[in-house]
């Protein structure tokens, strides 16, 4: 069996380098880098006004500004944010983490984007809102053929390749406690109790989804943040090290461009797309679902999730790798198992024990908001009952399925199946940008009046809305 996976595996990881080092990469700087100066950097001008807007209730009792932008931190903030930005340090060296945060700047003025177009073309569904770029592939541009292409991509990404994924680093959290010899046998029984668990949730609908997401994804950030500083401030002596080595690697050119494919900006890049998911086209899938007066409103909230999830949680596990110099030490040692003896230098077994919980959070939180998006998606294509039951029964096996994959292989397909759903989002962007960023300018003409701003489509020129009118 072994041999197959390997075959599979080193296609895969072909196809992976080859979209990323000479595809993605260039097309995700471009379009962050466009959207940044078609909005007037956006992201850092309007930032205090998306904390001002995340303190607004909905306002038909639907999904709040803020349980949306929870939604999309859940599955944001995940085992990437822990195992995958530990793999980028181990593997790309302490450069990779500038890279990441120069993407989470750039990327995130995408995110506003794609969740501004999200929210000018979601639809109503019952007493909730649902969109997302098949939607306003479909309306905007008018090819519901390409929208039903994004949601297949989608639904493969995050039903399979990311709950999987989460579903392995859930398992391999543990593998510190049962030893080698077992982990086989405890993998398996973790991936029975979530699959028990995520149909009870799966089965339950986008509010009590939502409702969950609110609770735990504040919980489980703090848990780790105040872990994270309470490391880097007792090893505060290596802190101008660590930052001369991440800079110092991220810009040592002839490093980089002697191994393009596997170098730190690569690498960086990737792994930060993986965790904040700007441009990628899955978060707003949550912003749509806001009761907001304002398109503009969420695609602010959702520049905010980017930098929850890149600038503070990735920045945590980087701290607590590198002031503890297990990214030299680590060995054989990747992903999870690094961060657990990181915090064990420090806290000893209490520590592993704080992030084995954390970890369990983040990767749970996760589940359920891959699996919204997903869900938003299948209902684009079908709304038929049978089939959505087939489609949760099939996430739930999935999730189990995934607490048994290998780590490379798991990495290799998310990546694969996330660059794809980029490429079709990216290309719909670049077609519908401009109508964000006359949405922007609406906004921000309301606020200069004094006025709490309300969208209306006919303000902008568009017509073919269903919310807006």
């Amino acid at each position: 069996m072994s041999k197959y996976f390997d075959a599979i595996n080193g296609v895969v990881g072909t196809l992976n380098d080859w979209l990323y080092g000479y595809i993605l990469f260039w097309i995700l700087i471009a379009v962050g880098l466009l959207f940044t100066i078609r909005t007037g950097v956006v992201q850092l001008r309007l930032f205090p006004e998306g904390i001002r807007v995340l303190k607004e209730k909905s306002h038909e009792g639907g999904i709040s500004s803020f349980q949306a932008l929870m939604i999309a931190t859940a599955s944001r903030v995940g085992t990437g944010n822990i195992a995958g930005v530990a793999t980028a340090v181990v593997l790309g060296g302490p450069g990779a983490v500038c890279w990441m945060w120069i993407m989470a700047i750039i990327g995130s003025a995408s995110a506003f984007i794609e969740s501004t177009l999200a929210q000018i073309y979601k639809q109503k569904d019952g007493s909730i809102y649902k969109g997302g770029p098949s939607y306003y592939i479909e309306r905007a541009l008018g090819y519901r053929w390409l929208g039903v292409l994004f949601s297949i991509i989608l639904i493969i990404t995050f039903a399979m390749g990311f709950n999987s994924l989460q579903s392995f680093n859930i398992a391999s959290a543990f593998e510190h406690y049962a030893g080698a010899e077992h982990y086989q046998m405890v993998a398996a029984g973790i991936g029975i109790l979530l699959s028990v668990v995520s149909a009870f949730l799966f089965f339950g609908g986008a509010t009590k989804i939502g409702t969950l997401s609110s609770v735990l994804v504040p919980i489980m950030a703090s848990i780790y943040i105040i872990m994270g500083l309470a490391i880097t401030v007792i090893n505060y002596k290596t802190l101008p090290e660590v930052f001369g080595t991440i800079f110092k690697e991220a810009f040592d050119f002839q490093a980089i461009f002697g191994g393009f494919a596997g170098s730190c900006m690569v690498i960086g890049i990737k792994r930060g797309l993986f965790s904040n998911e700007a441009g990628m086209g899955s978060a707003p899938n949550a912003a749509a679902s806001a009761d907001v007066s304002h398109p503009v409103k969420q695609g602010l909230v959702q520049v905010i999730s980017v930098f929850i999830d890149t600038i503070i949680i990735c920045s945590t596990t980087v701290f607590i790798v590198l002031t503890t110099n297990m990214h030299v030490n680590a060995g054989d040692l990747n992903g999870i198992p690094v961060v657990q003896k990181s915090v064990q230098t420090v806290f000893g077994e209490t520590g592993v024990a704080v992030l084995t919980f954390s970890v369990a959070l983040f990767a749970f939180t996760s589940l359920i908001g891959n699996y919204f998006y997903a869900e938003f998606n299948m209902r684009f294509i079908t709304e038929s009952k049978s089939a959505m039951l087939a489609f949760r029964i099939l996430c739930v096996v999935m999730v189990f399925i995934g607490a048994n994959l290998d780590l490379t292989l798991a990495w290799n397909i998310a990546d694969v199946t996330m660059a794809f759903m980029a490429l079709v989002n990216c290309i719909a962007m670049l077609f519908l940008g401009n109508i964000a960023c006359k949405a922007l300018k609406d906004y921000q003409k309301q606020r200069k009046q004094g006025l709490d701003p309300v969208f209306k489509a006919a303000d902008i020129g568009i017509t073919n809305t269903d919310c807006w009118k």
